[in-house]
């Protein structure tokens, strides 16, 4: 039996990169998917037309992580098509980086209502439909852990704050039956950092395994966490930087 089967989740942020590996990747371990997406609504509706053509179930659901009222709307719009959500994969993020003399309001504005705020939006939301073995995952960063250049600091503030709030979630859900993780990539393959982009050798240096991660990689690890399996993990973060943080 697929390892999700008659699950429901809802991905954000999933029309490109590692979202779209995390919704390929639920739905072929027989969850049903809602496809969070802002702007590319030709992508997600590819992708949700590619995994019905698999035989799964998705729709395309369009959030602004910056609008809290569409966050609401959007995750109970995916409760009301699946019939319910088990499992929420906080995957939406912005990348904002400048040296700390140069950040502006907007940068900080920005990059806290997006990666921190839209996080614990979305989770309350989401617990509204959530029944006992549900799954909060959110996709954090290795550079919660490390900041290894200058300029990072804003976004390096933004995933370690997540820290906190999953550590946090994990107290107050499990007595619920609920479990809250963080998964940290690395460098990952996608269209945002390729391996052959202008800073990649820098960032391949750090690496104990001196290669790209893959985002198909970091979907396996997000499912694994969703599985009946993973019972017990609770309120950490799993890192897959190919050990760029050892």
């Amino acid at each position: 039996m697929a390892l999700l089967a008659g699950k429901r989740a809802f991905v954000t942020g999933a029309s490109r990169g590692i979202g779209a590996a995390v919704a390929r990747r639920l739905a072929a371990e027989g969850a049903a998917v809602a496809i969070g997406y802002e702007r590319s609504v030709d992508m997600a509706r590819a992708l949700a037309d590619e995994i019905e053509a698999a035989g799964g179930r998705a729709v395309a659901i369009q959030m602004d992580a910056a609008n809290p009222t569409s966050i609401k709307e959007a995750v109970d719009r995916a409760a009301t098509e699946l019939g319910g959500l088990d499992i929420l994969v906080n995957n939406a993020g912005i990348w904002r980086t400048a040296p700390v003399d140069q950040l502006t309001l907007a940068d900080i504005d920005t990059a806290l209502a997006v990666n921190v705020r839209a996080v614990i939006l979305a989770t309350q939301a989401a617990l509204a439909h959530m029944p006992e073995g549900g799954r909060i995952i959110s996709i954090g960063s290795n550079l919660a852990e490390r900041v290894p250049e200058a300029g990072m600091g804003l976004y390096a503030l933004t995933k370690s704050a997540l820290v906190g709030w999953t550590k946090g979630l994990a107290r107050d859900l499990g007595p619920r039956g609920i479990t809250a993780n963080l998964v940290h990539p690395g460098s990952t393959d996608t269209d945002m950092n390729p391996p052959t982009g202008p800073h990649a050798e820098a960032q391949r240096q750090r690496m104990a395994i001196k290669k790209y991660g893959r985002a198909e990689d970091v979907a396996a690890l997000v499912a694994f966490v969703a599985g009946d399996e993973a019972r017990s993990i609770n309120g950490v973060g799993l890192t897959i930087d190919g050990g760029a943080n050892a």
